[in-house]
């Protein structure tokens, strides 16, 4: 969750709302791509989460966010293996300010051309989660779980331990729990 001041809160609610999209491609050599509002084709982008590539349920998944834009750019779409695509999202409040909302960090799964742009398709940090672990047992509390799997895929935790610690469903003392993973 990203905390939005109650102007945005109210100006987000209104039946007309003034806003535009901006972010960064960062490639792998480090090469740092802007864009904004003037190099998104009209009508041709989307954030959208599923926790199921199907309609049907599957266990063991994860909610993951896709991203897809098409951009008026001429970058070369091989230099974007594995690029690194920031989101933002500025509204315009009452008082003629823009606040800005990170709408989050995707790796870039696929970019392909056309004759003037570049049709990206990228996807969060929630997929690197789909991986095999070699171990069968593990003993801990739900933070070192939590802090093991987010080291073993290289996601930072979005809380830490003492937030963790705070939810009203974790139990101190209660004593080892085994997991299998």
């Amino acid at each position: 969750m990203y905390a939005v001041s109650d102007e945005f809160l109210t100006a987000v609610q209104e039946n007309t709302r003034t806003y535009y999209w901006s972010g960064t491609i960062t490639t792998t050599a480090g090469k740092v791509y802007d864009f904004d509002y003037k190099n998104i084709v009209k009508g041709i982008g989307y954030v959208t989460s599923k926790c199921c590539s199907s309609s049907e349920i599957e266990l063991g998944t994860v909610y993951s966010a896709e991203m897809g834009i098409t951009l008026y750019s001429d970058v070369d779409r091989y230099t974007l293996e594995d690029a690194v695509v920031e989101l933002y999202y500025h509204l315009l409040l009452p008082d003629g300010t823009y606040e800005t909302v990170p709408m989050g960090i995707f790796e870039v799964a696929e970019a392909n051309r056309t004759l003037s742009c570049l049709e990206i398709t990228a996807y969060d940090y929630m997929l690197r989660f789909d991986k095999d672990f070699s171990s069968t047992d593990s003993t801990g509390t739900a933070w070192g779980f939590i802090s093991f799997c987010c080291t073993a895929c290289d996601v930072e935790c979005a809380h830490t331990q003492e937030e963790i610690e705070a939810m009203r469903n974790f139990r101190k003392n209660a004593g080892m729990r085994t997991i299998r993973i």
